[in-house]
This record gives structure tokens, C-alpha cells and sequence, in this order.
């Protein structure tokens, strides 16, 4: 198949192009490269430049290529960003998504892959339970209302055009090429930090000095597999939740990459960020059990912090 992956020079996108590759798959790669980096892309992919809420330019890149099939990665990500510039966030989550959408009903696109978040999505889960995707979503950020919006659009056209779509809400997603300078991607900003002996901080739960916020996270390589999977349509689910089903809070997150740096941080307590939610896990979709646990997921991205200096 000839795939378009958008975000393709972005952490999760360029992962799913090199896998797609793999797979013998042609792929097509487009990017503003506001957060992604050239570099990323793999050498046998086409890359092309532009900003999915440009539809003319969007407009031509269908006009020069036949996609089967999209896999949707481009996306504003930061929940913290989105709470200061939920404009911008719509702009790219909503209004960029549907420019794309729009041509992929125009010109026939066989398949449409969304990459939602399950992290976000779901709102605050319960102590002692997991959110699977019967569990009804409650946004509390602009980040996830829009993701949520999107979800929506997929649906309708799903029932108005026969769209064959599938959406993957992914739980907190880390692993090599993830970026360490943005304010999402905490394992990403904790294992540079910890490799340069700088110190780290702990954004609070409830009260600065807590554990911090519980997470599910799930390493990247079991979300490439999902969105493969997608791609060539050998999901059956429409919605599916790419998690572990495992919980951690920020602070036991932080001993697990001293552990595996074998140093000693030194850990500042900060205050709530406006939009966190309190915690967050889900329970993986029976199709796609995790394959990577938590310390072996971070022994590889530790050690691809490493290897770059």
C-alpha cells in the first residue's frame, strides 16, 4: 500500500513509517517540522513539508499521490499548551484533521487511521480501576476535547460515507526520539535531565511534595505495532486503547530511570500544572496486549538518550 503518515518526522510517526517500511509498505511523509525533526525520517520514505491546516497545499499532495491508506499523527500534543492556546490547539487537532479528512473522502482513501489519546481522553479514572473504551470520556483539557471532537467527525463519517476508520487512544507514550525540551514526554525530559546530573522536578498530584500524577505508560514500540495492525486493517475494533493496564506515579517513574542510569537525582516538588489529571491508566484492548514492560521500555529509551550524548 502507499500509506501517508502525517507527524511522520515526530516521535510516534516516524516510528509507525520506519515499521510501515518494514512491512513493505511505500510511505509518504509530511511534517511542518514545528516539533519534528528532518533526521527522523527514514531515508526510503517521501517527505514533504507542510502544515496539515494549509488544505491547497494539502490539496496537491493528493493531487501528486493515490493513498490507500492515512495514518493521522500530526497533532498539537501538550495538554499544558492547550489549556494557555486552546485556539491554536483546535486549529491544528480539529480544524488541520478535518481539512485532511475531507480529502481522504474526496479522493477515495481506503483506510484512515486516527492516533487519539486514551491518556487524556477518559478524564479522571477511579482508584483501582483501568478505563476501557466502553468507559464514557470526560475531557478536562482542550488537548482532549479535541481529540474527542475529531473522534466524533470520524464517526459521522464513518455512517455518512462508509469511511473505514480506526481510532487508537493511546496511553502516555515514551521511548527513543521522543523530545526532551517540550513539556509533554516525561520520561523523555527525566532521562536527558538525569543523564546530564541536571535536576528533575516533580509536578504534584493534589499537593506539592506528593508522588506526583499515576500513569499508564506504554512504550512506543507497542504503539507502532497497533497502528500497523490499523493500517492493514487486521484490527477489528474501531476504537482501541493502547495501554498497559499498569499504574505509576511520577516520583516511582523517576527512581525507575535512576535506577536504570545507576545515579542519584536530585528531585525539586512543583505545584499542579493547570489541566493534569490526577490519574490515568487504561486497560489495554484484548487485541493488542503490551509486549514491552515498563523497565525494559525504559533501559532502551535510557540508553538511546545515552548513545546521543
Amino acid at each position: 500500500m502507499l500509506v501517508l503518515v502525517t507527524g511522520g518526522a515526530g516521535f510516534i510517526g516516524s516510528h509507525v513509517a520506519d515499521a510501515l517500511l518494514a512491512a513493505g509498505h511505500e510511505v509518504v511523509v509530511v511534517d511542518d517540522l514545528s516539533t519534528g525533526r528532518r533526521e527522523n525520517v527514514p531515508a526510503a520514505a517521501t517527505f514533504v513539508r507542510l502544515d496539515i491546516r494549509e488544505p491547497d497545499a494539502l490539496a496537491t499532495l493528493f493531487d501528486a499521490h493515490r493513498f490507500d491508506a492515512v495514518s493521522h499523527q500530526a497533532a498539537q500534543t501538550s495538554v499544558s499548551v492547550s489549556t494557555r492556546e486552546p485556539i491554536r490547539d483546535a486549529e491544528i487537532n480539529v480544524m488541520g484533521s478535518l481539512h485532511l479528512l475531507e480529502l481522504c473522502r474526496a479522493r477515495g482513501v481506503g483506510r484512515f487511521v486516527f492516533a487519539s489519546t486514551g491518556g487524556a481522553i477518559y478524564g479522571e479514572v477511579p482508584e483501582g480501576t483501568a478505563a476501557d473504551e466502553s468507559t464514557v470520556p470526560s475531557p478536562i483539557s482542550p488537548y482532549a476535547c479535541s481529540k474527542l471532537a475529531f473522534e466524533g467527525y470520524l464517526a459521522a463519517y464513518r455512517h455518512e460515507h462508509g469511511l473505514d476508520a480506526t481510532i487508537l487512544r493511546y496511553a502516555n507514550v515514551y521511548g527513543p526520539r521522543q523530545d526532551p525540551h517540550g513539556e509533554a514526554g516525561v520520561v523523555a525530559i527525566f532521562s536527558q535531565r538525569l543523564a546530564a546530573g541536571e535536576p528533575i522536578q516533580i509536578n504534584a498530584m493534589r499537593e506539592t511534595g506528593d508522588d506526583g500524577c499515576v500513569r499508564d505508560y506504554v512504550y512506543v514500540g507497542d504503539v507502532v505495532r497497533a497502528n500497523v495492525r490499523a493500517v492493514e486493517g487486521s484490527l477489528e475494533a474501531r476504537v482501541v486503547n493502547v495501554g498497559t493496564g499498569s499504574e505509576t506515579t511520577t516520583r516511582a517513574l523517576a527512581r525507575a530511570i535512576e535506577g536504570a542510569l545507576g545515579v542519584r537525582a536530585e528531585v525539586r516538588d512543583g505545584a499542579r500544572r493547570a489541566g493534569d489529571l490526577a490519574r490515568s491508566v487504561l486497560r489495554p484492548h484484548p487485541e493488542l496486549p503490551p509486549a514491552v514492560p515498563l523497565a525494559a521500555g525504559i533501559a532502551q529509551t535510557v540508553a538511546w538518550f545515552r548513545a546521543r550524548g
